[in-house]
């Protein structure tokens, strides 16, 4: 039986001389695996279908293990990320994590539609590092480790200023930071972007401007979180560390 759907690439493998295994991340199944026979060919009706990031609508067969992709129409081969090793660098770590928390045919429209989102605007040129930001934050709830960026995570206040506190789950008013040695200091600017970013509608992302601190601030408080709670340790995430530490002083 052929099973239609629109997909994400989001992991290749190179089966053979002509082939490619493709983990495909789809708005009707979940993450799926098919074997794309014949699609290392240059001519190969499936050649661009089967590329690392593209979307597109896919016409397979299903199987106990792989099944086998029969047709494709790629949509969008996020042309623009493909030609920005930065983009590219943020763009990859954004499915790299879809591919370790997604479960194999477990649908999640929801998580569909934000990494689809996202992916579109890091080719629109929004700026990616403040997107996977965006990201970061929204899957929290999905790895079942969402912190509390609405009130302090100990008695509730919700007038602020706050501080992080990995070890609390969250925002500290500065009367619970105060016991907390360990709470990350960040500006009042940060923390209400934390908040904004966990209730933000990714469809209406604008153009964002950040200052450098609070960059810097925001990516204190996900890594320091993500180390502590998440298992995850990316190659991804590494290279876009080296990356950052290549860029040319301003």
């Amino acid at each position: 039986m052929l099973n239609q759907a629109e997909g994400i690439v989001i992991r290749t493998t190179d089966y053979g001389e002509t082939n490619k295994i493709i983990t495909l991340f789809t708005r009707e199944y979940g993450k799926i695996g098919l074997m794309a026979r014949g699609a290392k060919k240059p001519r190969s009706k499936l050649a661009g279908a089967a590329q690392p990031l593209t979307y597109g609508h896919y016409l397979f067969t299903k199987g106990k293990g792989l099944g086998n992709l029969y047709q494709a129409d790629p949509e969008n081969p996020f042309k623009f990320i493909k030609s920005d090793i930065y983009k590219m660098a943020y763009a990859s770590y954004i499915v790299d994590l879809v591919d370790k928390m997604a479960a194999q045919d477990v649908r999640n429209p929801y998580l569909f539609e934000l990494v689809l989102e996202i992916l579109r605007d890091i080719d629109d040129g929004v700026h990616p590092q403040v997107l996977s930001f965006i990201f970061e934050v929204k899957i929290l709830p999905l790895l079942g480790i969402d912190p509390e960026l609405d009130r302090c995570a100990r008695c509730g206040d919700e007038r602020g200023p706050f501080q992080f506190s990995v070890s609390a789950g969250g925002f500290l008013c500065s009367r619970c930071a105060s016991r907390d040695e360990r709470a990350i200091s960040i500006a009042p600017a940060t923390a209400k972007l934390l908040r904004l970013f966990k209730h933000l509608d990714v469809r209406r992302i604008g153009r964002i401007n950040l200052k450098e601190q609070t960059i810097l601030e925001i990516k204190k408080v996900l890594d320091a979180y993500y180390d502590a709670y998440s298992g995850l340790h990316l190659k991804t995430k590494a290279f876009i560390e080296q990356l950052e530490t290549m860029k040319p002083e301003p």
